[in-house]
């Protein structure tokens, strides 16, 4: 059963009113401040640094501050299910969303007190919780977004606007910070930022609660864990036993990561396990299950090196195997297998092993079960959706300033100041196409656009002469060359294809969160967002060892060329989702339908 009925599709005027509306205006607001922090920790914070004078290797400490985003579905049950004591009046998602940006504007305030290169120390730490608080408050809004989404301010709409905030937020803390930095200094940059995000923190007590209105207890309420024992549930003992496994599985991530930023840290960890010789000199050493490699020159784990070998196995653990598990105890209620029979009496309720149940097992449950074997479908989707974009972006800059000869300043105005401006006006047109061709239309065609937008690449890579003699065709060089006098013949061309690039991937960006918002369940929102949208995150930081050595072999051209056929793979799996929807109707699982979607007969 879906959670919403499906509705005639809107038009304009609906849109216009959309934009109006005061849930729109918070979205805003909470997309700005949650891409104002990601764009300043893991951003011009290296600017900052490197005019402190610290050294790379020291910096090194500080990319491990993007684990905080790629792993925040660890700790997504806590903030699904528990509430805080003092805050719990606020609302569900309030309750997290407002200190967690009262916290980021206290660290950002503090940052611009400390001097970097004496002070390293608090430096590194405050960032390290400031990236942990910004994740958390990603969750939080992300769960408010879609609980929030109405008639009125769609849940498309709002998907749309969510990014808008955020690309805006990339823009003011990057480009524009560099800016300001270079005039007022960077202590009073961060000293400004953190005073927006204090703003906007003050601000978010006066958004609207979600349909889950106010929390009133910590964790979870009586009548959810009574739901635990009704008749045909599965009975404590089974569940239980499964639970055992999953808490091994999320037990075992945790303690890797933990062990992960101790030792990035400086911090010490004794290699307590044992080591298996082999003959010729070979062996294997136990301390690797935790995580335990060869530290680098710098003394610390490399980052990169950690997330390459162990992402996927976090995944395995967190994801695929509970899910697998989730299956089973939803296959044993739908066979009615060690079910709660009638007039069945449990001795006791509400133990720490029931909380747990509800925090990580039953979001996957629930999504198991309604989705069904299309989750193979599904999960498909996410991992090959963004994949060009995210395992791209590493290789950007050096196909820009090294294969491409072009200077640091005709690459800033070309993909931050015209790029920027470029993924907005996608996103804006993203929303138009969501309200007018539909969610999953926009979907296919940004995967499309998305993919095709690689072979623009690909004759960048070769000389270009094709982008040029299109830039030159429709005037846009003349254009370039008016307002960017002190680039370079070549610059158009590389704006021209930037420009193409963020257009697609703004249309696709809003059409992929509105999708990926209205197949979760609103009741276990954070969770089940979480979940799907880390893979998204890890999928590009494990595929971009692969595609630098390819480049190392073959050259870009033959990796853009890959990129586009990768691209055409979710292009089909969207199609495939499409029709899966279409035949399915109100059964396919969609919480949010289309508003042409009519139920299946």
């Amino acid at each position: 059963m879906t959670e919403a009925v499906a509705k005639k599709k809107p038009g304009m005027g609906e849109v216009l009113r959309a934009m109006g509306q005061r849930k729109t205006a918070f979205m805003a607001l909470f997309g700005f401040a949650s891409g104002l922090p990601f764009a300043l920790f893991l951003g011009t914070l290296y600017a900052w640094l490197s005019e402190a004078e610290v050294d790379l290797e020291t910096m090194g400490v500080f990319s491990l501050i993007g684990l905080a985003y790629a792993f925040q579905f660890i700790w997504s049950p806590l903030v699904d299910k528990i509430n805080i004591p003092a805050l719990r009046a606020l609302g569900k998602r309030k309750q997290w969303i407002v200190p967690m940006q009262v916290i980021l504007g206290i660290i950002l305030v503090t940052l611009s007190l400390l001097e970097p290169k004496t002070q390293l120390g608090w430096f590194s730490l405050l960032a390290g919780i400031g990236a942990l608080a910004s994740a958390t408050q990603d969750i939080a809004i992300n769960a408010w977004r879609i609980d929030v989404a109405d008639e009125k301010a769609t849940l498309d709409i709002l998907s749309t606007i969510y990014q808008m905030g955020f690309r805006l937020a990339s823009l003011f803390g990057g480009a524009l910070g560099l800016i300001i930095a270079a005039r007022i200094g960077w202590p009073e940059t961060y000293l400004l930022f953190g005073a927006s995000i204090l703003l906007v923190g003050f601000a978010g007590l006066f958004a609207p609660d979600g349909e889950g209105g106010k929390a009133s207890a910590i964790g979870p309420g009586e009548d959810e864990i009574e739901e635990l024992y009704a008749v045909g549930e599965v009975r404590r003992d089974v569940r239980n036993k499964h639970l055992v496994w999953v808490l091994a599985l999320w037990g075992w991530a945790l303690l890797i990561l933990g062990i992960f930023m101790v030792r990035a840290l400086g911090g010490f960890v004794p290699m307590f396990l044992p080591v298996m010789e082999f003959g010729s000199g070979a062996y294997f050493d136990f301390n690797w299950l935790l995580g335990m490699f060869p530290l680098n020159e710098s003394g610390r784990p490399d980052p990169t090196d950690f997330t390459k070998w162990f992402g996927p196995f976090i995944i395995l653990a967190t994801i695929i195997l509970p899910s697998i598990i989730a299956a089973l105890l939803h296959q044993k209620r739908v066979l009615n297998e060690d079910v709660i029979e009638v007039g069945e009496v449990s001795a006791s309720k509400g133990g720490a092993l029931d909380h747990l149940y509800r925090a990580l097992l039953v979001p996957l449950i629930e999504f198991v079960g309604r989705i069904g074997w299309p989750l193979i479908l599904i999960l498909a989707l996410v991992l090959t959706y963004r994949i060009c974009d995210a395992i791209w972006g590493t290789f950007a800059y050096p196909f820009y300033l090294g294969e491409l000869q072009y200077t640091n300043d005709e690459v800033a105005f070309a993909s931050k100041f015209f790029g920027v401006g470029a993924i907005i006006a996608g996103l804006a047109l993203g929303g138009y196409m969501l309200t007018v061709l539909g969610r999953m239309l926009t979907l296919t065609l940004g995967a499309l656009l998305a993919a095709l937008t690689n072979l623009l690449y690909a004759d960048m890579a070769v000389g270009g002469a094709n982008m040029q003699w299109a830039s030159d065709l429709v005037g846009f060089s003349w254009l370039i060359s008016t307002i960017a006098p002190f680039g370079s013949d070549a610059l158009p061309r590389l704006t021209f294809t930037i420009m193409f690039e963020n257009l697609a991937i703004g249309i696709a960006g809003a059409a992929f969160v509105a999708w990926l918002s209205s197949i979760v369940s609103k009741k276990y929102a954070a969770v089940q967002y979480a979940l799907l949208s880390s893979l998204t995150l890890l999928v590009g930081t494990l595929g971009r060892g692969a595609l630098g050595d390819m480049i190392e072999n073959q050259g870009y051209f033959d990796v853009f060329v890959l990129t586009t056929f990768i691209g055409f793979i979710a292009v089909f799996l969207c199609l495939a989702e499409w029709y899966r929807q279409s035949r399915a109707g109100a059964k396919a699982g969609v919480v949010a339908p289309e508003a042409s979607a009519q139920p299946a007969e």
